[in-house]
């Protein structure tokens, strides 16, 4: 998730963040940046299942023959 952020270093992160907000602006923080998350991730899932339904409509669409087409 961090890539090449060490514990030292997240912990270093940690405590700068602590000593601009204070400690009783990070729970607040934190709990808005899970809220943000949560929405992202949903907004992502959202959009995932519209387009996986739309290829199978396409999908179904282009394996059944058109009648009209086969009557003239």
């Amino acid at each position: 998730m961090f890539g090449n952020v060490g514990g030292s270093e997240l912990f270093l992160i940690l405590l700068i963040i602590l000593v601009f907000f204070g400690a009783k602006k990070l729970p607040e923080l934190a709990k808005g940046l899970g809220q943000g998350i949560r929405e992202f991730r949903k907004a992502a899932r959202d959009v995932q299942d519209e387009v996986e339904k739309e290829v199978k409509q396409l999908d179904k669409d282009v394996s059944q023959p058109d009648d009209k087409s086969e009557k003239k």
